[in-house]
This record gives C-alpha cells, structure tokens and sequence, in this order.
C-alpha cells in the first residue's frame, strides 16, 4: 500500500472517529432534550387543568373519565376514590396513584402502553377535587420519527465526512508527499549507479521533510568525499609502493643471475633491498597508523603533555648526534590518547630532524594552554606548499630525494582532528614552525 493511500486512510479514520464521536453525543443529548421538553409540558398541562375544569364548568365530581385530547397531549381524570388495582385508563391504578392522590406522595413520571401507542405518562393530584388525579401524557412515537431521521442524518454526515476527508487527505497527500517521492528517486537512483550525489533534492523549507533532504544531501557528500578520499589514498599508497617493491624486485632478481651472492655487486645490491625494505616497513607501517587513528575510537584521559614530549626528545637524542634537541617544557595537562599523543610528537621532532642541517637547532616547546610545537632550522616551505603540507603522500619537491613516505604530517592531522584539535604550520625567517593543539584537561 502506497505512503499516500495509508495518509489518505488515516485522515478519512481521524474524521469519521470524530464524527461519530460528535454523533454518540449529540444523539443522546438531543434524546434527552426532548424528554424533557415532554415532561415540561406534561407539567404545564397538569397545572392547567383546573382552568379546564372551570371551562368546563366541571368543579365536582362526577368527572370524566376517558382520555381527553388537548392537542399533542392526552388528558385523564382519575375520581376519587383512588383504589389500587382499579382500572385507570391507561394503566391499572397502583398503591402509589392513592399516595399522589391522598398527598402522601410526590408526583411522577412514567412509560407506559396505550392502545399500541407508547406514551410518557405523568401522575398528579387534582387540586380542585379532593382525592382525584389527574393524568397527562405524550406519544413518544413522534419522538421515534425524528430521533430516526437525526440518526440517519449523523450516519450520513459520518460516511460522507470521512469519504470527503480520505479524498481531500489523499490529494493533499500527493503535494506534501512530492519531496519524499523525489527522495526516493534520489536513493533509487544512488543504489542503482552507485553514484553518490543527491541532486534535485530541494531542501529550502523549514519542514522535516526539508531537514531530511538537507541531512541526505549532506550525508551522500560526505560519503563521496570519503569514497574519493579512499580511492586517492589506495591510488596513492599504490604508487608510493610500486617504486621500493619494483627495486627490490630488480635488485632481488639481479642476485638471483650470474654467480649470485659470489658476484662482487652483491653486497651493495642486498644493502640496496634492505634498505627498500626498510621503506616498504616505515609505508606499511604509516597506512596502519592513519586508519587507526582515522577509524577506531581513541582512548580519552588526562596526559602530561610536557612528560610525553621529554620521552620523544629523549629517544630522539639517543639516535641523532649531528643535530641539537632542546625543550622548552612547561607543566601541561590535556585530554587526550598518550599513545597518539605521543605518535604525533615524534612525528613532528622526526621530520624536524630530517630538515635540520648538519649542526642545526629543533626546539620543541610545551606551553599550559595545551601547545606543542616543533621549530626547526632546514631550508623553510615554499608558499605554494603550505597549503598542502599535511595531507597524505604529499611531498615538495625539495622533498622527493629524501627518505619517507609522506604520511608522518598526514598523521599528526589525523591525531588533532581525532582529538577536536589543531595542527599548522608557520614559517620562520630559518625554517618552520609546526604547531599541534590539543585540548586541556578540565
């Protein structure tokens, strides 16, 4: 069943629910209103009577006893003596007739059969003849009549309100449901070319049916970003991979010809693959840390930024000799996962030492409001290369001869957006700056 058949249904329901609730009162009340309209004038007319009587030039009894018309209401005179089980015209007379007649008893109303007529019967004393009743009564089918044309009416309203509000429910639905369908199409569209753009959607309004074509177009692009986003990482880090393997390959094979190992080249060939080999680790090894810290949710706590730069520098002297390491290192403490924390720092001090000279200076400061930064004093980055300095793969081209796989500042990226913080890069008159922000602990 189509959305606009269901929307359709339910307003045609919510309609014909109303209207027979409103029917289910006002038949009732309307029942009732009559009644008593009935017993109003049952009462007029049992006050009137003694005028009647006056009329009538009749003050005593004998009094007459057949039902009497006085236009829509009948009228009965009950003589004294008011004896139960007598026969009273319209019913036999009760112990309760000779309390109303004797006062000893309120009047009262009653439903009662006359003739095959049911009638509304009200019981009185007759004021102007000691011991007498008076009787007036009301056919209660003329109520019938109406009462059954009020119903028919109400039925009638019902069907055809709930058959005009379907109709109404499900034109309006075609206009208000018209967003949707095109969202539809959308994703239709989408699964069937594996395309992931949303055009034509309209999301102007302020409706949810706006918001949900807002969030979807926002969705499928961000997915097509990160879909492009794979693409160009799978294209890069093939490329990247292609030149260590083919030289080894070419290396390996080499070995593999002639005396082999015996060949005087032998040795520079083998450093040659271990060292290939070496890069194809340091690049493997890179591709696994960026969709780490990329996918996996990290490990959130209270780190001392200052202790985890000091541990960076510390393996970073013990390795380096040509080039000085010196840390500014004030206390600090942030928010953040102490193993990527600690990544990112060597990242930054390793690329710093790679772009140092022979006796040049890396100063790695540490400030409370959550700031680590790496200035080193190599030859700076151009203007055009700025922009670009962290994404994946890329390298300048003073960069190209060196060793690396252009993923260590990807990386350091990837750890400050994983973290909601920040990393730059600011050049100095010698060298650049880079600057990872991170936030502080509360």
């Amino acid at each position: 069943m189509k959305l606009r058949t269901r929307v359709a249904l339910a307003g045609a329901a919510v309609v014909a629910a109303a209207l027979l609730a409103a029917s289910l009162v006002l038949y009732p009340s309307t029942a009732a209103g009559l009644a008593g309209q009935h017993d109003g004038e049952l009462i007029l007319a049992a006050v009137q009577v003694p005028r009647l009587l006056k009329t009538l030039k009749v003050t005593s009894a004998p009094l007459p006893t057949s039902p009497v018309t006085a236009g829509n209401t009948l009228l009965q005179f009950v003589p004294p003596p008011v004896e139960p089980g007598a026969l009273g015209g319209f019913v036999p007379l009760t112990v309760r007739d000779a309390e109303v007649a004797a006062g000893r008893s309120s009047p009262y109303f009653q439903d009662t059969s006359y003739l095959g007529v049911r009638y509304r019967l009200y019981t009185a004393p007759l004021d102007e003849i000691d011991q007498a009743l008076v009787r007036t009564a009301f056919p209660l089918d003329r109520d019938d009549a109406t009462l059954n044309r009020l119903k028919l009416l109400l039925a009638a309203l019902t069907l055809g309100g709930a058959l005009i509000a379907g109709i109404g429910a499900r034109l309006l639905a075609g206009r208000v449901l018209r967003p949707i369908g095109r969202l539809t199409d959308v994703v239709e569209r989408v699964t069937a070319t594996r395309t992931l753009t949303a055009g034509g959607l309209d999301g102007s309004g302020r409706d949810e049916v706006a918001r949900l074509a807002r969030s979807f177009t926002t969705m499928t692009g961000a997915l097509n970003e990160s879909l492009l986003a794979q693409r160009r990482l799978v294209a890069d880090a093939s490329h990247e991979l292609r030149t260590p393997l083919t030289s080894l390959i070419t290396n390996l094979e080499l070995l593999g010809e002639g005396r082999g190992t015996a060949d005087p080249q032998a040795p520079a060939l083998v450093r040659e693959a271990r060292a290939q080999t070496g890069e194809l680790r340091v690049l493997v090894n890179d591709l696994v840390e960026l969709a780490r810290y990329g996918d996996v949710q990290i490990h959130i706590e209270d780190v001392r930024l200052d202790l985890v730069a000091e541990r960076v520098l510390e393996r970073a002297r013990a390795r380096v000799r040509n080039v000085r390491l010196l840390g500014e290192l004030d206390e600090c403490l942030v928010s953040a996962d102490p193993d990527a924390v600690e990544r990112a720092a060597a990242n930054l001090v390793d690329n710093a030492i790679k772009w140092s000279p022979p006796g040049g200076e890396v100063l790695v400061r540490v400030d409370p409001a959550g700031t680590l930064s790496v200035a080193d004093q190599g030859p700076g980055i151009a203007p055009e290369d700025l922009p670009f300095v962290f994404d994946r793969f890329y390298r300048a081209d003073a960069a190209r001869s060196l060793p690396g796989s252009g993923l260590g500042l990807a990386i350091v990226r990837q750890i400050a957006e994983a973290h909601d913080g920040t990393v730059r890069a600011e050049p100095l008159q010698r060298g650049v700056r880079l600057v990872l922000s991170l936030p502080i602990a509360t």
